[in-house]
């Protein structure tokens, strides 16, 4: 970390736009890592003031005090007290208070006065404090606090300029060590802060009556106990409508430009290995993945909505009730929901949850909601297999199927939490959270966590998907089938004899020599399986049409069974090494991720069976 320039942090409850407010002034010129010897994520970056100062800033993890329940509080209060080891102890804090919340978030800035650095306190979300009839008397809360107090709207571009102004002012007169005005941190009474903050409120702010009647009126049928659920229900419905409904264009352009691009590329190279390898394995391969994703932006465009409009909390709040009958926690469900997206991220979410019981079973059933490298699988298998055709005139039946499938993955993640929390025969810890006021979601921060996301998953595509085709592409391509051999030439390839030494391991599945050398390089990444499948069945068409091509190709040659059985077995099957990085990191050990790995497949393994048997039974296959 640079010393030169002065060292800031930013410090604040969860919920408070903390990190909104540190994106508005680093702006790209950030970076996120891990601190050390822990998992907790490490947010910093740089910004230059009015005046041309330049300032390092840190984005502390959100936390409600100084006393600490996880580790992620627990490393904000090592950083701000100077204890975390290779942390520099900033010189500046610059305290993000949530207006709408004072008597709550001032608690929090009463504990960090008692440090004695230099502060400045930042009234987040004031436009939303004012349009509640809210009135805050900024200059009498400075006075009182001792400590310059400025206003801030961190969804807007321009609303950190009072905040940018005040850092000047202050590092023009040099930044010193202020005297702790209050016992040391973490040492001071709860019931003595309370009543501070109430005796600053009486002075600084006036609330209107009717203060929260908008949210009060949306939550009569958001919190409802059953109309709250049916809400639920419907917006989680929606969005995987979504997923199909809204992401045909886009996926047909990409179709088209990587047969362009599959095209000029055969057309201007001879025949020979090398043509090959770039056409059936690195353009067909990233083809074949890319075109998927739409369907994944708009999977999180949804999170995202969901995320800023402040009602994922009251989600979190509404399945309390539900998740506890299983075993598992309230604390859980916004974990549980980021791993929609990816498991990794929402595996460490569960770093927020401080009881380890709680923990712990939120990271052994977080591998069952459907992620989205799952998607691409579900889509092709979906759309080679299953009609589209619409379903009581409002929905679409693929769309149908592709709920049942995430909500097949939910079920067994409440039956898994059921059965392991019985067996240990403890209960999960009371929720008590914070509801925010509702809001509209900001364009800026869905737009910047869609382009996050993108760039996250074509450099993914360009990393290890692409480095694993051009694998696969070795492994199938060599060696060349002896003269004679009257069979696919991949047969004789390496890639085809594992595949058949296999098979009969996964032939009660319904799985041919094909579908396990697919398998094989999807252990590391699971929407690999789609250019895996289209490598191993030599498709002599153009990378953009991998995914339809195959579609038909699969269709021809699976049984219907076949079909059900894989879609089974990817809802179990934890094929991610990153997710088992992520246990490892999280749950502190291999013995975690020997758990985790060998549940998971073993309930692969039996549910597909299953799923064969009972669909061959039927007629399907």
């Amino acid at each position: 970390m640079d010393t030169a320039v002065p060292q800031m942090a930013l410090l604040g409850n969860p919920n408070c736009g903390k990190t909104a407010l540190f994106n508005l002034l680093t702006g790209t010129h950030q970076k996120v890592a891990n601190y050390a010897g822990v998992t907790v994520e490490r947010k910093a970056g740089w910004f230059v003031t009015p005046q041309g100062r330049r300032a390092q800033l840190q984005d502390l993890p959100g936390t409600y005090s100084l006393v600490p329940l996880s580790h992620d509080e627990a490393v904000t209060r090592d950083v701000v007290m100077g204890r975390r080891e290779g942390e520099v102890r900033p010189d500046l804090l610059v305290c993000v208070v949530d207006a709408t919340h004072l008597q709550l978030n001032l608690r929090l800035v009463l504990e960090a006065q008692a440090l004695g650095l230099p502060m400045v306190l930042v009234l987040n979300m004031f436009d939303v404090a004012r349009s509640q009839g809210m009135q805050i008397h900024t200059d009498r809360l400075a006075r009182r606090l001792n400590m310059p107090v400025v206003t801030a709207v961190s969804v807007h571009k321009d609303g950190a300029h009072d905040l940018l102004r005040q850092l000047d002012e202050l590092l023009s007169k040099g930044l010193k060590a202020g005297t702790p005005v209050a016992p040391p941190a973490g040492e001071a009474d709860p019931a003595a802060l309370n009543r501070r903050v109430r005796e600053l409120l009486v002075d600084a702010l006036e609330v209107p009556a009717q203060r929260w009647a908008l949210s009060d009126r949306i939550d009569r049928w958001a919190m409802h106990p059953f109309w709250g659920y049916v809400l639920l229900a419907g917006l989680l419905l929606l969005m995987f409508q979504a997923v199909f409904a809204w992401a045909a264009w886009p996926m047909e352009t990409i179709e088209a430009g990587m047969g362009w691009v599959g095209r000029e590329v055969s057309s201007h190279m001879a025949d020979g290995p090398l043509r090959s390898l770039l056409v059936d394995g690195v353009i067909a391969g990233a083809g074949g993945v890319l075109v998927f994703l739409p369907q994944i932006l708009i999977l999180f465009f949804f999170i995202f909505l969901l995320e800023d409009s402040g009602y994922l909390p009251r989600a979190a709040f509404l399945m309390d009730r539900v998740m506890g009958t299983v075993g598992l926690s309230g604390r859980s469900f916004i974990p549980l929901l980021s791993s929609f997206a990816c498991a990794v991220p929402g595996i460490m979410a569960t770093r927020t949850i401080s009881h380890w019981r709680d923990r712990w079973l939120t990271i052994l059933v977080a591998p069952l909601m459907t992620c989205s490298a799952r998607l691409p699988v579900y889509a092709l298998l979906i759309a080679a297999f299953i009609p589209q055709r619409q379903v009581a005139g409002l929905f679409n039946l693929q769309g149908l199927v592709l709920f049942g499938l995430y909500v097949a993955g939910i079920l067994s993640a409440m039956a898994v939490a059921f059965i392991v929390s019985r067996r240990h025969g403890d209960q999960p810890t009371p929720l008590l959270m914070e509801l925010p006021a509702y809001r509209w979601p900001s364009a800026r921060n869905v737009a910047r966590g869609l382009w996050e996301r993108a760039h996250i998953f074509v450099r993914r595509v360009g990393g290890i998907i692409l480095a694993l085709m051009v694998l696969l592409w070795f492994l199938s391509s060599y060696p060349a089938p002896p003269e004679g051999f009257t069979g696919a030439a991949v047969e004789a390839s390496v890639a085809g004899r594992l595949g058949h030494w296999l098979a009969p391991l996964f032939a009660p599945l319904g799985f041919d020599w094909r579908i396990v050398v697919a398998l094989t390089p999807a252990m590391a990444a699971r929407e690999v399986v789609v250019a895996a499948l289209g490598t191993v069945y030599a498709l002599s068409v153009p990378g953009d049409q991998v995914a339809d091509a195959l579609g038909s190709v699969i269709a021809g040659q699976w049984s219907m069974a076949t079909a059900l059985s894989l879609m089974v077995w990817f809802i179990y099957a934890p094929q991610c090494v990153a997710m088992l990085a992520a246990v490892r990191r999280e749950a502190g050990g291999m013995r975690h991720v020997a758990i985790v790995a060998g549940y998971l497949f073993a309930l692969a393994y039996v549910a597909a069976w299953f799923t064969y048997r009972l669909a061959s039974q039927w007629g399907a296959a």
